[in-house]
């Protein structure tokens, strides 16, 4: 593939890298302490069209393309990584879904509000004791008429407490396992729908996650997306995507401390000499800077084929796996060619630090990600 970008999306990577220097990352620091990302960001983020930016223009997307949200999530990632994280959840995640699986009237009634954040959208797959293995869900629906009720429980829902609108997912048939897996779309106001206080985490302050409880939610029929038993498929190939965002955050937020550790090594002067002068520090940086070349490289040749209508399953878990796992190499060599003061909080480096170390659990962990590969090398075997 020809690694250059069109000018179109060149344009769109400078005009949101402006947006973020200029916008985000100087409210980087309040989103961190307070733990939440005021409604002036997430319009503004709208106003630039982040929301909408990967999906096509006849839902009410920015037409940009996967490889025009690649481009752009990167550049978000020099800010706090809560900020695209909103976004991931809201589109990225919920709003794919509903578009993969459809129907047109559930794309008609939620895309729009979702692609403009007029409404905040979230994703409930994992459970307690569904994470890694999606496909053994024990939250239930049972047909009733023309609606369905649910049961049962999520975890770790990006966007819980502040979301207006759900994916869930859930078995009509565990005999069926993962065949009899449904997808639903469910606003907050549904009776039975529960949901519990924003969790406390490691990192990722500002991005708000909580559990999902359903009791006898009823949902009618009419807000299935999909047919019964297609939720799975719908799932695996909103991962695919969602993903990809994962990977392209991923670089970014690399290439962000890789910049950071450049010119630090540049000005710290130890033993009469800058640490960049010495072999140690240098090496660090290399292969920091190899690294995000390849994994930049990886995201652009996955996106541009989901943008060919091409099943990117394997080459996203390839991508997402190589650019998280670069990205705990790099925060680490950040933290320590900042030395002392890369562990304080005074300083964004131990912020980013901490935030980086989730990217290799959600949205399938390193370990799942491996096991996608395998099984499509040994397919025909």
């Amino acid at each position: 593939m020809d690694p250059t970008l069109p000018e179109d999306l060149q344009l769109l990577q400078r005009s949101v890298r402006s947006f973020v220097e200029e916008q985000l990352v100087p409210r980087a620091e309040e989103i961190e302490t307070s733990d939440r990302i005021p409604r002036d960001v997430i319009d503004a983020m709208a106003g630039m069209g982040l929301f909408g930016i990967g999906f096509r223009e006849e839902v009410g997307g920015q037409g940009f393309g996967k490889l025009g949200y690649c481009v752009a999530v990167e550049q978000l990632a020099r800010a706090n990584a809560s900020l695209w994280n909103v976004i991931g959840g809201s589109t990225g995640l919920c709003g794919t879904a509903i578009d993969i699986g459809g129907p047109d009237e559930l794309r008609t009634r939620y895309l729009p509000d979702l692609l403009t954040a007029k409404r905040i959208g979230a994703y409930g797959l994992s459970e307690p004791g569904a994470g890694s293995d999606a496909g053994r869900l024990k939250t239930t629906a049972r047909r009733d008429g023309d609606a369905y009720l649910i049961d049962g429980a999520k975890t770790f829902i990006t966007n819980a407490p502040i979301a207006d609108v759900f994916t869930v997912f859930a078995t009509l048939d565990r005999g069926a396992g993962s065949k009899g897996i449904t997808a639903f779309v469910v606003e907050r106001e549904t009776p039975g729908l529960e949901v519990g206080p924003n969790d406390e985490k490691m990192g990722l302050h500002g991005s708000t996650t909580a559990q999902l409880y359903f009791h006898e939610m009823r949902v009618p029929a009419a807000q299935r997306i999909g047919a019964d038993g297609e939720g799975f498929k719908i799932a695996l190939r909103t991962l695919d995507l969602g993903r990809l965002g994962l990977a392209a955050h991923a670089v970014g937020a690399a290439q962000r401390l890789l910049e950071a550790s450049i010119e630090h090594a540049k000005a710290r002067v130890q033993f009469g000499k800058p640490i960049g002068a010495h072999q140690a520090i240098q090496w660090m940086l290399a292969d920091a800077a190899t690294g995000i070349h390849a994994a930049r490289l990886m995201v652009h040749d996955t996106a541009s084929r989901a943008d060919r209508g091409e099943r990117v399953t394997d080459r996203a878990a390839m991508t997402k796996l190589f650019a998280t796992e670069l990205l705990g190499r790099v925060a680490d060599s950040a933290v320590q060619i900042h030395g002392g003061m890369g562990y304080m909080r005074e300083l964004w480096i131990e912020r980013a630090y901490r935030d980086a170390r989730i990217y290799r659990i959600y949205e399938g962990t390193s370990e799942i990600q491996r096991v996608v590969i395998a099984a499509g090398l040994l397919a025909d075997a």
